[in-house]
């Protein structure tokens, strides 16, 4: 399980982040894909899809930040990025 403090951003690559709700991150198999422990590597990608919006993101810095794109319900697409809370 993970949790990052996140922010969304709309107008394009130049336009200006704003806080968003925090995400938790908790996905188990039999390997662990996000140990109960820790962060997702580098490299782990995620993507969801629901009733309440979709998004899709990529972990980097051993799992300390993760950037990629996010929907939520009734909105249009915004970029998405987020830190680890410690």
């Amino acid at each position: 399980m993970a949790t990052y403090t996140t922010q969304i951003q709309w107008g394009g690559a130049d336009a200006e982040w704003h806080d968003d709700a925090d995400l938790t991150i908790v996905i188990t198999n039999r390997d662990g894909v996000v140990p109960q422990s820790g962060m997702p590597g580098t490299g782990t990608q995620v993507a969801w899809a629901s009733p309440q919006g979709n998004g899709s993101i990529t972990f980097f810095e051993d799992g300390n930040r993760f950037m990629g794109s996010a929907q939520f319900k009734g909105e249009g697409p915004v970029g998405y990025r987020g830190l680890i809370k410690r």
